[in-house]
């Protein structure tokens, strides 16, 4: 059952290690995010709780964001391992059939450009900060240190799709 998680062996450990660290850039930004969904606020200030509408339907926005961003980190090791070159079985009509490359490598170096654009916004966001509700001092710091590593995110994930990429053209 759990073959399909074991990365394959022709995968060099540089990229087994940058996939696994990819998966992991999200999570302390997505751990800082999760008690904003119950209204406490991580140093902004009131009229940012209004705004996201915390708690209420905002907090399914903030959620939402966080399972989106852990499942999409999580599709990186789909490149390393062997889920990712044969469809799972539990998918209908394509199970045990070749992942076309394509539908690895695309979306993949699509997802990587995203981040690494929004990644430019992160930091930019970091050293200049002319929002006066947003948070100061020790929050703005923990704030800093927890999205700090989404920045590795897209980097690891083109290094990781191109070995795929190569990889799986040369058979």
């Amino acid at each position: 059952m759990f073959s399909a998680l074991q990365t394959l062996p022709d995968v060099p450990r540089w990229a087994r290690n940058a996939a696994r660290l990819a998966v992991l850039t999200p999570l302390p930004s997505s751990l800082w995010r999760l008690p904003m969904a119950w209204g406490w606020m991580m140093g902004f200030g009131p009229e940012a709780k209004r705004t996201l509408h915390v708690p209420g339907w905002g907090s399914l926005y903030i959620v939402g964001l966080t399972v989106f961003s852990e499942v999409f980190a999580f599709l990186t090791l789909g490149l390393v391992q062997s889920w990712g070159e044969v469809w799972p079985r539990w998918m209908p009509g394509l199970r045990g059939r070749p992942v076309p490359v394509p539908a690895a490598v695309i979306p993949a170096l699509v997802g990587a450009g995203l981040v690494m654009v929004y990644s430019m916004g992160l930091i930019h966001n970091m050293f200049v900060n002319p929002d006066p509700d947003a948070p100061h001092g020790i929050s703005v710091v923990v704030l800093n240190l927890c999205y700090a590593p989404i920045i590795l995110w897209g980097p690891l994930l083109m290094a990781v799709t191109v070995h795929y990429w190569r990889r799986r053209r040369q058979t």
